[in-house]
């Protein structure tokens, strides 16, 4: 399906260039960690469309005034924040039960990154997992009966071009018995995010639910950089970096959340609003280990254990 596509957008499109012409007037959206970066760069183009946008964020008074800014730049008053903490699985059920009606765009934008040190839920899990694959994943799930009334929902899972860097361990996910990588353990988790829009689009392809895995590039100006340790390794890498405007770093995940360019595309993944194929030698696509469907599949019967621990 995603063979098919020319998409008339580069890596420095925006997300005003990938919105042009579109409405989404009567459309209800939600976008995960929209209090800044991305989320709410995305949240405000949605709602410059005219969609109903609800930020789902871990702090509601940020997220509050966030919303009171889109909507003094768009016009639009139907933005609203809604407390979401995805490490917290009674905040995840309480934000399920109190959405009504359907759901037609949710994008799985918030994160964390190479936190230098090993942490833990109170399941024990490993945060970044926890945080960018499991919080993401019972949220969806939750919400599946809403997307599926929208009759043509998206969902846009937020991945990232570190995926290459690892692929799901299926023997020692949480760190219990190997050394702990920051980076492997975010790649880990990335990779994590595209098997899950894999196997969603295959399930859910009869509820009339698309879903897509995206990754951003590189963009400075968010909040993910906060936990990584700037080495003057690292800074050297910063300093030859092409780095994104949080405008452009945007557009990929907001054309799959509203362009009428991607009705009916469901399990791809996109970067620099185009679609990428796998590849083994290219390190800008898709690795094979993260197009893996017996991966996949297996990463989902494993979630939904997770999840059902008591």
């Amino acid at each position: 399906m995603t063979d098919q596509l020319n998409l008339p957008f580069t890596s420095e499109s925006t997300t005003t260039d990938v919105t042009a012409g579109v409405d989404l007037t009567g459309k209800r959206a939600i976008v995960t960690g929209a209090s800044s970066g991305l989320g709410k760069e995305t949240a405000r183009a949605l709602a410059a469309a005219g969609a109903e946008v609800t930020l789902a964020v871990r702090n509601l008074e940020a997220g509050t005034k966030v919303a009171e800014d889109i909507t003094a730049q768009t016009g639009n008053a139907n933005v609203h924040a809604a407390r979401l903490d995805l490490d917290d699985r009674a905040s995840i059920d309480a934000f399920i039960a109190a959405w009504n009606g359907p759901l037609h765009i949710l994008v799985n934008n918030a994160g964390i990154m190479a936190l230098p040190e090993l942490r833990r839920t109170p399941e024990g899990f490993e945060q970044q997992f926890a945080t960018n694959h499991l919080g993401h994943f019972a949220l969806t799930l939750g919400l599946h009966d809403a997307l599926a009334a929208a009759h043509g929902a998206r969902v846009v899972v937020v991945s990232s071009g570190t995926h290459q860097v690892s692929g799901v361990n299926f023997d020692d996910i949480h760190y219990q018995g190997r050394a702990y990588d920051p980076w492997q353990a975010y790649g880990q988790s990335k990779t994590a995010n595209i098997l899950f829009a894999i196997e969603a689009a295959q399930r859910w392809d009869g509820d009339s639910i698309a879903v897509n895995a995206i990754e951003p590039g590189a963009i400075y100006e968010t909040g993910l950089l906060r936990h990584v340790e700037i080495t003057p390794e690292f800074q050297q890498i910063v300093d030859n970096t092409p780095f994104k405007t949080v405008e452009q770093g945007a557009a990929t995940q907001t054309l799959l959340a509203a362009s009428p360019l991607l009705d009916g595309v469901t399990g791809g993944y996109f970067a620099d609003s185009n679609v990428i194929e796998k590849s083994v030698t290219n390190p800008d696509g898709l690795a094979p280990h993260a197009a893996d469907p017996e991966a996949a599949a297996r990463l989902w019967d494993l979630s939904v254990q997770l999840l059902n621990q008591k």
